[in-house]
């Protein structure tokens, strides 16, 4: 703040001159400005992106969403949500398929078997393959189970708000109602800021995902900014909590007031602490997730089974006149698809772990927060229906009749 100042000073005071142009030191001066209020302050969040490019990567989300029901052909021509660029980009693929092609090529060359085929008969790399598959599954599994969990989170967050700002709507006066669903969904978007402070960082920053909804809904005053300063919010969940007691107390409030009984006031209480407890379990799994002994494991088994299988797939194949180009290619078919189920299941674990991030397979933050404000916009925006009632026909009591009140 101070430096924009500076530099509104130094062009304020150039202006005064009658300069149309900054030249010489002055300019060189305010580049110098420019190039500390541009540049992102100390501590803030290095990894996030741009407003633009946060909702190009939710479009591609949404897209990738709507594949699942495809035919099958039309599924397999899908480069972009795919095993494909993960697989294509894997060393130890390449690795295991070198080994294969090389051995297959000295194969071809040779009129003689070497020794340590006859030697290798007796391995048994399947055994290995099977314990390596039930630790591959078993690790999907755990990580699937977080991401829906996870995803349950992220939706409990929506629906605690909706339930406060219903009961606000009908039960406070519209300035404090206003103010509760206001606060309400600022802690929302602050709590998926303050994810970059654990796991491996979040994309989404206080300067171009929480300002950008806080300029566009108006969430919070000015005053109420400068009240929440004192808090890192890209490098912290502590805003979010506070905010979120802001709410507890907009709720008090209303309850002294008298526009809330008891049961209301514990109903709004109870669905609030609801959701910081959704919020708490985002926070929680992000900032633990599989251990990483177990990771390892499963990354030093597949390093050595791989290419094992690509020895032994290779040694099986024949030697000198035995030789047959197309029992290679089989064979060199079998080794890459055995390349994709490990690296494939590999990678869609590791995906699966940290689902707020910058990949077309993480969750849909956005749509989150713009379905939420829309519906609270909605439910605060409704109008009135008291000037109707409805009555049971005399004629027919299955029949309702809704009349206006002017005409009873």
């Amino acid at each position: 703040l101070i430096l924009t100042k500076i530099k509104t000073m130094a062009v304020t005071r150039q202006s005064i001159k009658g300069n149309e142009s900054i030249s010489g030191v002055s300019s060189r001066v305010l580049h110098v400005l420019d190039s500390f209020v541009d540049s992102p302050a100390p501590g803030s969040n290095a990894n996030a992106l741009t407003f633009d490019e946060l909702k190009r990567i939710e479009k591609g989300r949404r897209a990738i969403l709507l594949r699942a029901e495809l035919p099958f052909w039309r599924i397999l021509l899908f480069w972009s949500g795919t095993c494909l660029k993960e697989i294509a980009t894997d060393y130890l693929v390449w690795i295991t398929m070198f080994i294969y092609i090389g051995i297959r090529m000295y194969a071809n060359l040779t009129e003689t078997v070497p020794i340590v085929v006859d030697l290798w008969a007796g391995a048994n790399i399947g055994i290995l393959g099977g314990f390596l598959s039930f630790f591959l599954v078993l690790f999907v599994n755990q990580t699937n189970g977080r991401f829906l969990e996870m995803y349950g989170f992220n939706k409990a967050c929506s629906g605690r708000i909706q339930d406060v700002a219903g009961l606000a709507k009908t039960q406070m006066p519209a300035d404090l109602a206003d103010r509760l669903v206001r606060h309400f969904n600022a802690a929302q978007i602050a709590g998926y800021v303050g994810l970059n402070a654990i796991g491996q960082g979040s994309p989404y920053s206080k300067a171009y995902f929480f300002d950008h909804y806080n300029r566009k809904f108006k969430l919070l005053t000015d005053e109420e900014m400068r009240l929440l300063d004192h808090h890192d919010m890209d490098n912290s969940g502590l805003c979010m909590k506070d905010l979120v007691t802001w709410c507890q107390d907009d709720v008090s409030q209303a309850r002294r007031a008298g526009h809330l009984d008891m049961i209301q006031e514990q109903f709004m209480m109870d669905r609030i602490l609801a959701f910081r407890a959704a919020m708490d379990g985002m926070y929680d799994y992000t900032d633990q997730p599989p251990h990483f002994f177990y990771i390892h494991f499963i990354v030093l088994l597949s390093s050595i089974y791989l290419p094992l299988f690509a020895i032994d797939s290779a040694y099986a194949a024949g030697w000198g006149s035995e030789t047959y180009v197309g029992l290679d290619v089989m064979n060199g078919l079998i080794v890459l698809l055995q390349c994709i189920f490990v690296v494939g299941l590999r990678s869609l674990g590791t995906k699966m772990i940290d689902p707020y991030g910058d990949d077309l397979e993480d969750l849909s933050v956005i749509l989150y927060v713009e379905s939420t404000l829309e519906i609270c916009s909605t439910i605060m925006s409704s109008k009135s229906r008291m000037n109707t009632v409805v009555k049971i026909s005399e004629e027919d009591p299955q029949i309702f009749n809704t009349k206006s009140v002017d005409d009873i």
